[in-house]
């Protein structure tokens, strides 16, 4: 990828989008992965395809919380407009944009869903969130699995992904196994 380069006021653009982001990160950060997507890669182009979902893979293989994701994306716009100096500068923004204000609401709605956790509403509005969540989990999904050109015509892939699917839904098997097995398959060029 051809260097970006990225002023004060794009530096701005992605802090306040960060910052919205953080309002919408019902169920994790992740939730907000393919409005990431579409702003980084299809609206601003300050990442790649491939450096996206790499940003993304890496974080979740890595231990630690998987908001880690959001920080490589900012570490790979830096490093896409400079050196190191504009990497740490990413990383800063996009990690601090999408960690401050649902941090701070979440606070304070817990103490305040503690207080009044008798009330129907925070029962019922406790309950609606689930299929929020998984709805947002499955767009993510969907851009992860669209974004490399993993064409719907590739069989052999989504029939993989459809059985680690079962598995992981329908048995205890340990989830580095099904990485291992997905692996080896790709090494193979199997899928």
């Amino acid at each position: 990828m051809n260097p970006i380069v990225m002023q004060a006021a794009d530096w701005l653009s992605l802090l306040v989008h960060y910052l919205a982001l953080s309002l919408l990160c019902v169920g994790g950060a992740i939730t907000t992965a393919p409005d990431m997507h579409r702003f980084l890669v299809q609206e601003k182009a300050w990442l790649t395809d491939p450096q996206f979902s790499a940003s993304i893979a890496i974080a979740q293989a890595a231990p630690g919380p998987n908001v880690l994701f959001t920080a490589l994306m900012g570490w790979n716009v830096g490093l896409n407009a400079g050196g190191l100096g504009t990497a740490l500068l990413g990383m800063l923004v996009c990690l601090g944009g999408i960690m401050l204000p649902s941090s701070v609401l979440v606070y304070l709605t817990a103490q305040w869903s503690h207080r009044n956790s008798d009330l129907r509403a925070v029962r019922a509005f406790k309950q609606g969130m689930a299929p929020l969540v998984v709805a947002l989990l499955v767009a993510t999904g969907w851009i992860l699995a669209t974004g490399n050109g993993y064409a719907l015509s590739n069989a052999p892939a989504w029939a993989v992904t459809a059985v680690a699917a079962l598995i992981v839904w329908r048995t205890r098997v340990h989830l580095l196994w099904l990485l291992g097995a997905g692996a080896v398959l790709g090494w193979f060029g199997w899928i």
